[in-house]
């Protein structure tokens, strides 16, 4: 994904954690209007553990989202509870859009992953993911470029198929380094994953 200009959505995975800050600065000095999709990081862990399964899990799941998307925003980031194109770096709650209209499976094959990806679909925007690998690792070797679904354990299992179902433009690259997450912001090449048509 080259040449994408924002207004764009964001996925901060949870396990990014340690890198939260520095991300959060570097979106607040670039000032360009991205929609933040929290991952679930530790809060979502812990639902996992609780052996909680379908709706419940699922609704639990995207509360912890909200914990994590609050964690964010203890670096100066601003929150909504309103779906709509950002206009600035902004922190989305997803739970109250979520409940409203529940467009996903309620299993564990959905995650944060996905959910971004409803997001960008919904606003008709291009999506980066940010995660803690280079991009989409399958057969042992990083995928520069994806066209068709493979197996990974880098993204959640609905996550491809929804992506190219739906013609999103999407980048998947490191949160670790900041000019990895420089490129991904300003469209210009880096190590990550471009999923194209």
């Amino acid at each position: 994904m080259t040449g994408v200009d924002p207004p764009l959505v964001l996925k901060i995975g949870g396990s990014l954690g340690h890198h939260a800050e520095k991300i959060c600065s570097q979106l607040q000095e670039l000032d360009i209007p991205v929609l933040i999709v929290p991952g679930g990081g530790v809060f979502a862990d812990l639902v996992r553990k609780s052996h909680v399964e379908g709706s419940i899990a699922h609704w639990m799941a995207i509360a912890a989202m909200e914990q994590y998307g609050w964690y964010l925003s203890s670096f100066g980031l601003t929150t909504t509870s309103t779906l709509l194109a950002p206009t600035r770096p902004v922190i989305l709650l997803p739970y109250c859009t979520m409940r409203s209209h529940d467009p996903l499976p309620h299993n564990w094959e959905v995650s944060s992953d996905t959910i971004a990806a409803w997001c960008a679909h919904t606003l008709h925007l291009p999506l980066v993911l940010l995660k803690s690998v280079d991009g989409i690792h399958s057969g042992g070797r990083l995928c520069s470029y994806v066209r068709s679904p493979l197996l990974t354990k880098d993204v959640d299992p609905c996550f491809l198929p929804f992506v190219l179902d739906h013609r999103i433009p999407t980048l998947v690259v490191s949160g670790r380094y900041p000019d990895r997450v420089l490129a991904a912001l300003t469209g210009n090449p880096t190590i990550g994953t471009t999923i194209g048509f």
